[in-house]
């Protein structure tokens, strides 16, 4: 099977929101497991460049994911993106995730 890869991007008004945001993203990286181990293959997030096509979006995230099942886990079962879920939640105007099995 091949990785999926995830895109998930915010519209965060607030400055202070968004670096805390940008924050539990760190603390997400360094925490999320399953069984006991890293599952998240990769992880990129920051502030989008600002360009009209953002359409307010400030927030960008790419994970990468060996199986739908590890992204199923996160959605579901993941302490790390619970915690995130927490502090994006309140935060965000708006949200959209997309996710896809990457053919290359």
């Amino acid at each position: 099977m091949a990785p999926i890869e995830r895109i998930t991007i915010f519209k965060i008004p607030n400055e202070g929101d968004r670096k805390r945001v940008l924050e539990q993203y760190k603390v997400l990286a360094k925490t999320a497991v399953k069984d006991g181990k890293p599952y998240i293959i990769q992880l990129a997030v920051g502030l989008s460049v600002p360009d009209p096509r953002n359409k307010g979006f400030n927030v960008s995230v790419k994970a990468t994911f060996a199986s739908l099942e590890d992204m199923q886990y996160y959605d579901e079962q993941c302490e790390a993106h619970k915690a995130l879920k927490a502090v994006a939640g309140p935060a965000k105007e708006d949200a959209v995730t997309t996710f896809f099995e990457n053919i290359l």
